[in-house]
């Protein structure tokens, strides 16, 4: 079995969470779609727990913006990009801040790998699109309001696509439709035709549903898996850093 996490944003609470379940199902191998960091309190911590636990990471748009620029990002997550970067450039410990910023600096945008493994062909790996690995948003209401970008997505991967950033999971098929994981009873069963799958987010949901999302892949399937976890720890936390906008905290009560 293979479990594919993204979107952490700095959310140890979260993470440790997921870890855990996953250590339960007794899942050896873990890949992350990238937002290690951005928006939350643990950017360290985070990056160390992903670097000691994750076999292959993605280069996400915040994991990017904080060791490049921000580029269209709004003032509160800009200000977080910015405050996350003296805050990993400040750790007293001169080990730790060099073993995360080469991390940051060798990690890939888009990787592909064979799903025979799992039944499936090949599977593509990326935090946004298979068309633009870093930044491009695939949101649900394309499949209405842009339906030939949904096309154009689905002509760049083979056969299964896992993406995050939206921090909406689901599944897209080249219909196009899309399906939520309450539509497919939390398992999406893969044939042989092509599908994007957003894994959802660990650290900051965005679907109403504050418990923390990821998928386990098995031969022939796709798993969404809710972890709960308490979100008012992190909350709470973002609320006495001033450079955090109070917001970032008090959406994760609400999964949005």
């Amino acid at each position: 079995m293979l479990a594919v996490i993204s979107d952490i944003h700095s959310n140890t609470e979260a993470l440790r969470a997921v870890l855990d379940d996953i250590r339960r199902r007794k899942i050896e191998t873990i890949l992350c779609l990238g937002d290690i960091v951005g928006y939350g309190p643990d950017p360290g911590p985070c990056l160390d727990m992903v670097m000691d636990t994750c076999e292959t990471v993605i280069m996400g748009n915040h994991d990017y913006a904080v060791l490049y620029e921000p580029a269209r990002f709004n003032l509160g997550a800009e200000q977080a990009v910015f405050w996350t970067r003296r805050t990993l450039e400040n750790d007293p410990n001169p080990q730790k801040v060099a073993r995360r910023w080469e991390f940051l600096a060798a990690i890939d945008v888009r990787i592909t790998r064979s799903g025979e493994a799992y039944g499936m062909g090949e599977l593509t790996f990326v935090h946004g699109s298979p068309r633009r690995p870093v930044n491009e948003y695939l949101f649900p209401d394309d499949i209405y309001n842009s339906p030939d970008k949904v096309t154009g997505v689905f002509e760049r991967f083979e056969h299964v696509c896992f993406c995050g950033h939206t921090h909406v999971p689901g599944v897209f098929t080249d219909g196009p439709d899309f399906y939520s994981p309450d539509d497919l009873d939390g398992t999406f069963e893969v044939t042989g035709s092509k599908a994007l799958i957003n894994v959802g987010s660990v650290g900051q949901p965005r679907d109403r549903d504050p418990r923390c999302c990821y998928v386990v892949v098995e031969p022939g399937n796709v798993h969404f898996v809710r972890v709960e976890y308490d979100p008012g720890i992190t909350m709470r936390k973002v609320h006495r850093i001033p450079d955090l906008d109070d917001y970032l905290g008090t959406r994760l009560q609400e999964g949005r």
